[in-house]
């Protein structure tokens, strides 16, 4: 990265509400720490007010607004392949929101790019997984999260009796194309995890809840009762097949070959 990109970057780091220390940035860009003294001190030189406080770090001044980003054409053609893909998934609200950006973004392009991109953009897809038909709940339940409003729902699991169930609405995830709701669950003292498409006569109340710094899906002791290894025996001509789509959650995998039958 020369200076000039790294000087941009920098700017970008800095704009948050958190104060930055140097050994960070030096440890992101692959500097020393005198060259981020030095970098800093262009900024300054260059009119932007870079604010530092000893034993904190750096920011940058309240009020001061970055001039509009410039994209190259690679950044733009991944926001709009991301926003094609997202928009498949989530309801139409979103799906709208998606397609507008994409319009905005091109609209803001310089026309050589406009025209690079559209090429860019015929050649490559990116085509997600299909979503579950029903995502009905799906803006209530991500105005429950954003609010910390409790959420009362029946969940219906194949093979058991429909149950009521009331949790605090923490996260969505869209894996695999299922909707997922990650949620407290103060009657049983633990995360859960529910599919939407198994959601029904769902209420948001008006009951909050405050987020509790120990809440997490990736502990440490999940993580290490979920570390399984799994040894499977398959002709040599199959492993190809087997190594094209794996798991989302597998993590490693060692084929051997030359084992006895």
């Amino acid at each position: 990265m020369n200076r000039t990109d790294r000087l941009f970057a920098l700017l970008l780091e800095l704009r948050g509400d958190s104060w930055t220390r140097a050994e960070y940035l030096a440890e992101t860009f692959q500097v020393s720490v005198r060259t981020v003294y030095r970098d800093i001190a262009a900024l300054n030189e260059s009119g932007v007010p870079v604010v530092s406080l000893a034993g904190k770090g750096y920011r940058l001044m309240d009020g001061y607004f970055l001039p509009p980003l410039q994209f190259t054409a690679p950044e733009a053609l991944l926001l709009m392949l991301g926003a094609d893909a997202i928009s498949g998934a989530v309801d139409g609200e979103y799906a709208q929101a998606a397609s507008a950006a994409v319009q905005k973004l091109s609209a803001a392009l310089p026309e050589s790019q406009q025209t690079e991109v559209r090429r860019l953009r015929e050649a490559l897809k990116v085509i997600a997984a299909p979503s579950e038909p029903d995502l009905k709940c799906l803006p209530a339940l991500r105005g429950a999260i954003l609010g910390h409003l409790v959420v009362r729902f029946e969940y219906r699991k194949p093979g058991e009796d429909v149950m009521t169930r009331e949790v605090y609405p923490l996260r969505l995830v869209h894996l695999y194309g299922v909707w997922l709701l990650g949620a407290f669950d103060p009657l049983r003292n633990a995360l859960r995890t529910f599919r939407l498409g198994r959601i029904g006569g769902l209420q948001v109340t008006k009951q909050t809840f405050e987020v509790s710094p120990d809440w997490t899906f990736h502990s440490a002791a999940d993580d290490a009762r979920r570390n399984q290894t799994v040894k499977l025996l398959f002709a040599p001509e199959l492993y190809p097949l087997l190594l094209e789509r794996p798991s989302y959650f597998q993590t490693e995998v060692h084929v051997e070959l030359g084992l006895p039958r």
